[in-house]
């Protein structure tokens, strides 16, 4: 899915989502092929309930927070005015290890709505803009989709 965006753009979504994936391996994905390539995490089986997400665009990566307007912001890396909605841009592999990055994902991961009980193991789930269909995939690797 990643395939439209350049080398350098490629990495930086995958390290992004590793960084997430480091913080909440526990954590449902899903994947939607859109305008962009937009990879959301919840630890519920809703994407509703996600509480971190990537976008990747031709020259950067958004790391976004979907109740950033909320969360301790100490370093000032929050960007955007919406009523919930904070993004990160990472436009390069040192950006990911800014002071406060890790602890913006940690922070969302302590607000994040969580089911009572956890029935089986994280789940990707890919929709594709082209066919409309839904493929699920238990490899969190690049035999999920979202490599080059």
């Amino acid at each position: 899915m990643l395939s439209q965006y350049r080398g350098p753009i490629q990495d930086l979504a995958l390290a992004t989502r590793e960084r997430i994936l480091e913080e909440a391996p526990e954590a449902n994905e899903f994947v939607y092929e859109v305008y962009t390539i937009a990879d959301h995490f919840a630890f519920s089986a809703r994407p509703s309930d996600a509480f971190v997400f990537t976008t990747t665009h031709a020259n950067w990566v958004n790391l976004g927070f979907n109740f950033g307007a909320y969360l301790p912001d100490p370093h000032g890396l929050l960007r955007g005015d919406g009523k919930l909605i904070r993004h990160v841009r990472i436009a390069r592999a040192p950006d990911l290890d800014a002071p406060g990055v890790r602890e913006l994902i940690r922070a969302a991961i302590a607000q994040a709505e969580r089911p009572e009980r956890v029935v089986g193991e994280p789940r990707t789930t890919v929709h594709r803009a082209q066919s409309g269909k839904t493929r699920k995939a238990r490899d969190r690797g690049r035999s999920a989709g979202l490599g080059a």
